[in-house]
């Protein structure tokens, strides 16, 4: 899927390079073009919604690229990035990216400590957690819910991303919903970790302190080397995304070590099996 949140980070980057090659400052191409301060800055920082054209024109104007194709190839990445993702069905509710970004990845790599990833939660579980938060109405909840489901159909798409997800075992041994909704969570893990894409290993409370310890994260890898992997972290009130590539190497090796120190794929279906027969 050709994701606008993806597009646009693109053709952020794709400016700076422009400018760069024509040895101009982000200041001094703002004042030949006599915008307002900080409008090329949001622009390369990707604080934009939907690009406009004609801005992209002057922009490239301004750089000398007279290429006629390669014009072309830079306004087919700004339409495109002014299209709408189904994620914007649910801005009221939605904060940040992680969904445009989903959308186009190649590999997902995801660690979580303290709940199951939101890729793989039932409904039940979903509306159990969100109700847990005690911070949001019925009808708010409702469209999270709906708006997380959403998000787990690009498991599904003909160009699905290989999810890999190393969940802590303390994030499963908490009845969130009560037994019957957890066993059911449970058996939706075993079930879909049996799909090619999708593989999930659990970190065991015996493997003592680990080299996640700060918390959960994401790595989302792209198809195209133009889009380089991002980190994406959660809080109560924002999102951190995470782009340097000293950053991004750095969770890399977290997950790789966290990996390292889970139980295989196979051993966690059992033990995902075990938790089951333990719910009363």
């Amino acid at each position: 899927m050709a994701s606008p949140t993806v597009r646009r980070r693109r053709l952020s980057a794709e400016l700076i390079r422009l400018r760069e090659q024509a040895g101009l400052s982000v200041e001094e191409a703002g004042r030949r073009l006599e915008w307002s301060r900080g409008r090329l800055n949001k622009m390369e920082a990707n604080k934009w919604t939907r690009p406009d054209l004609g801005n992209i024109r002057a922009l490239l104007d301004l750089y000398s690229v007279t290429d006629r194709s390669q014009r072309e190839a830079i306004l087919t990445l700004a339409r495109q990035s002014r299209e709408k993702g189904w994620w914007a069905n649910y801005q009221d509710i939605w904060r940040g990216s992680l969904a445009g970004f989903e959308a186009e990845a190649s590999l997902i790599n995801t660690y979580e400590d303290l709940r199951v990833p939101g890729l793989l939660q039932t409904e039940d579980y979903a509306t159990a957690m969100f109700k847990g938060g005690q911070v949001m109405e019925s009808p708010q909840i409702s469209r999270r819910v709906e708006a997380r489901l959403a998000r787990q159909t690009i498991l599904r798409d003909r160009t699905r991303p290989t999810l890999w997800a190393v969940i802590d075992e303390a994030a499963l041994t908490k009845t969130v919903g009560g037994p019957s909704v957890m066993r059911q969570q449970l058996r939706h893990i075993i079930e879909i970790s049996a799909k090619p894409n999708i593989y999930v290993q659990i970190l065991p409370d015996s493997a003592g302190a680990h080299a996640a310890m700060d918390g959960a994260f994401t790595i989302l890898n792209f198809r195209d080397q133009g889009d380089p992997s991002i980190v994406y972290i959660e809080t109560a009130t924002s999102d951190l995304y995470l782009e340097s590539p000293e950053e991004i190497e750095r969770y890399k090796l977290i997950f790789d070590l966290i990996r390292s120190s889970a139980l295989s794929p196979e051993s966690s279906v059992a033990r995902l099996t075990d938790l089951i027969d333990r719910l009363n």
